[in-house]
């Protein structure tokens, strides 16, 4: 507690790494729209921001690393005057409050390259979101908490719009030299845990240590990882609802995490100590433990509930799509504890959801094709989703995580290139969108169907299948059928045909496709090799 008294924080009241059951008490004393449903779980609002403000975010220019922030679009500038403003003006709102919540954890289950982080804020929603997010320490360790990366969350108080850099009453800055986080004008919970991962993604391309090559060092991932019983582990790769945390909740192996790892020399481990799952028309049946985790300790942010039962309907999102819980590791019966395995991966997965219906449901990918797709970081969105879409939109989102990336994305695909060689994994390139046509014309690949090609991937199934190259995508796709899945679904065009699609809309689908992936791809091609480049489609 004297580190947390050097902050100068002169409040009445610290709630220091309190437990749930006081964390409760508190959001239900002071937060308006608290409650406690019929789970068990604590219902919260995060007030106007229900989403992340990607738009809002901040790096600050500094001379130990601004050569190695890729700056833009992603890691906009801002003058260390304007964050020590910013930070002078956190701090003083968080002076004038009657009580804070002080949360130490850690970013990384690894000793050798876990992150000590504490979170200063004023909400107990935070510090209970929070304390299940971070990797919890024990007694022995929070005696001597070194050092840490501070948040510091004042998200209840706006920006000043007359700060330079500021462009809304909403900012989340980082300094990497100072080690601090300042949130201002957003109370949306998400912003701390990948400002977490986003200094995560900073520091680990550092470790052990600069110099060493690409294989050596700590690759942070914006992935899903389990391990089966021969510790063989897997990795997902894959945007929001491609089904990342669908598939590696699988109860024939065990789960290390469900969205953020980081691969070394010696393994995988866990950024994180717990899930934050999506809950749009969850339901007991579709995903089990994620419904079973929902209990005391669990924090569920903008659901509805009924006020006479305290029953969530977990269908309704008049507040926002993106309810959400947040929850220990523990919570999940088959999570690994601690999240950290000393096994190399044996396979890695992109998981992307192509509502166009040309990539096909499994394909092998050469070295220079994981480069390609692992820079793209391709999925769609489909009409319905999103205000004003009407038909399938293309996404691309560099190494499948671009909002948290510091480095260029080349720099992290380079290390995930030489990892697969050096352990001599294979890549595989999943569908989990449309077959048989585009979106309104074919249908949804089923999860069933999906789980037995994991299933392949997992039991050795794929050493007897023959592969072919596919036309424009160059993918090679299987010439048999795996497990109970056709051939004609596993062709794309053969799928499309035997749903009475025309081969003519299928090439020209496909081509249409194929120049969004080069129209994307012109912002990494002059660092990436000519390889890499002529691994993309072609249209």
């Amino acid at each position: 507690m004297d580190q947390v008294n050097q902050l100068r924080l002169d409040v009445e009241e610290i709630y220091y790494n309190s437990p749930a059951g006081v964390l409760y008490q508190q959001a239900l004393a002071h937060e308006k729209g608290s409650c406690i449903v019929s789970s068990g779980a604590l219902a919260v609002r995060s007030g106007e921001k229900t989403g992340r403000s990607p738009m809002d975010k901040r790096v600050v220019e500094e001379e130990g690393s601004k050569n190695d922030v890729w700056w833009g679009k992603v890691n906009i500038k801002l003058s260390k005057e304007s964050f020590l403003t910013n930070r002078e003006r956190a701090v003083d709102y968080l002076n004038t409050r009657e009580r804070l919540y002080i949360i130490d954890g850690f970013g990384g289950w690894d000793k050798e390259y876990r992150v000590p982080v504490r979170v200063i804020t004023t909400r107990a929603y935070h510090a209970l979101f929070m304390q299940n997010m971070l990797v919890p320490p024990t007694q022995e360790e929070l005696s001597h908490f070194e050092d840490p990366f501070v948040i510091f969350n004042a998200g209840v108080f706006p920006a000043n719009r007359r700060t330079e850099g500021m462009t809304s009453s909403t900012s989340v800055s980082v300094s990497f030299e100072r080690k601090e986080m300042v949130i201002l004008g957003t109370q949306y919970a998400g912003e701390m845990k990948k400002g977490v991962f986003t200094v995560m993604n900073y520091l680990m391309p550092l470790m052990p240590k600069r110099e060493l090559p690409p294989a050596e060092r700590a690759l942070p991932l914006h992935a899903s990882a389990n391990i089966g019983v021969n510790n063989d582990v897997s990795i997902f790769f894959g945007l929001s609802g491609t089904g990342k945390t669908t598939l590696s909740a699988d109860p024939k192996r065990d789960l290390i995490g469900d969205d953020e790892h980081v691969w070394t020399s010696k393994g995988v481990f866990n950024i994180e100590g717990g899930c934050y799952a999506k809950t749009i028309d969850l339901s007991a049946e579709k995903e089990p433990e994620v419904y079973a985790a929902i209990r005391f300790g669990s924090v569920l942010e903008n659901v509805v509930w009924d006020e006479a039962t305290g029953h969530v309907d977990y269908s309704d999102v008049s507040l926002t799509e993106n309810t959400r819980v947040s929850y220990p590791l523990q919570f999940m019966p088959n999570a690994r504890i601690p999240a950290t395995v000393h096994h190399q991966p044996k396979q890695i997965i992109f998981l992307t959801c192509d509502a166009f219906g040309v990539l096909p449901p499994i394909s092998k990918l050469t070295p220079e094709q994981v480069m390609y797709h692992f820079i793209a970081g391709y999925t769609a969105k489909v009409a319905g989703t999103e205000m004003g879409i009407t038909e399938p939109q293309a996404t691309f989102s560099a190494c499948f995580g671009a909002p948290f990336l510091v480095w260029h994305p080349y720099v992290y695909a380079q290390m995930l290139a030489a990892k697969l060689e050096k352990v001599g994994a294979p890549a595989y390139l999943v569908n989990t969108g449309w077959t048989g046509g585009a979106y309104g014309a074919g249908s949804r690949m089923s999860l069933k169907d999906t789980r037995q090609l994991i299933d392949a991937i997992h039991d050795g199934s794929l050493e007897n299948v023959q592969w072919e190259e596919m036309p424009i995508f160059g993918l090679q796709v299987p010439t048999t059928g795996i497990k109970d899945v056709p051939v004609e679904t596993l062709q794309p065009k053969r799928a499309w045909l035997k749903n009475n699609q025309s081969a003519e809309k299928f090439q020209e689908t496909a081509v249409g496709l194929a120049k969004l992936f080069q129209d994307n791809f012109k912002e990494y091609a002059d660092l990436c090799s000519k390889a890499v480049v002529d691994a993309g489609p072609k249209a």
